[in-house]
């Protein structure tokens, strides 16, 4: 791409797009801008995200969801939620099962003698293993170290495509350039002056 050819017009052009990216003006990303719910750099549903599923296929092979969830209330006694977010965290926020396989996979080791229910008085009541369920994990070292270095990967996966100081970056921008375009606007001048600058960033980029 050549960022030298209608640097003015592509520039101010820039600017606008930029202000447009927030979620009080929706914008070419979807729901809140280019960080939001549905942007690129967002954790929504359009990598996997917090709303469950896999790019690509299937996250889980047969019985692996049931012997991650076995292995983490092992650990220690979880409620469904915070098991569900116990695997979003193992995939550094880039994968979570649904709501609607991780409880019946609970239902099913209650069933099967491998974990139940704390007997306590809050309302919601945690599942804790049984000794059933500790002997169902012996054994089964390798394959929960698969399970859980697939997870491990996903998140490090992300970060590669999506550099943090890069996202930082360009999060300081889109910011600055709303809040210009909401309190103030551009008038002709700052808009060259601005539009200098990000042409000028580009070319740069562009060159490394």
């Amino acid at each position: 791409m050549n960022f030298e050819h209608g640097r003015h017009k592509g520039g101010r052009h820039a600017i606008k797009m930029m202000a447009m990216m927030g979620g009080r003006f929706g914008g070419p990303f979807g729901k809140g801008g280019p960080f939001g719910e549905d942007g690129p750099f967002g954790g929504g549903s359009g990598r996997g995200g917090r709303g469950g599923g896999r790019r690509g296929g299937r996250m889980f092979a047969g019985g692996e969801l049931r012997l991650l969830l076995l292995h983490l209330v092992a650990e220690q006694p979880r409620h469904g939620y915070d098991l569900i977010r116990a695997v979003g965290d193992l995939a550094g926020g880039e994968y979570a099962p649904s709501p609607g396989v991780v409880y019946p996979t609970l239902n099913l080791l209650v069933d099967e003698g491998l974990i139940a229910e704390e007997a306590d008085e809050s309302p919601r009541k945690a599942f804790a293993v049984t000794d059933a369920g500790r002997a169902e994990l012996t054994g089964k070292d390798a394959d929960l170290e698969s399970i859980l270095t697939r997870l491990k990967a996903l998140g490090e996966q992300r970060d590669r495509e999506e550099s943090p100081p890069v996202r930082r970056a360009m999060g300081n921008l889109h910011a600055v350039l709303r809040n210009r375009a909401v309190t103030q606007g551009f008038d002709t001048e700052t808009a060259h002056a601005i539009a200098d600058i990000l042409d000028d960033a580009a070319r740069r980029i562009e060159r490394l």
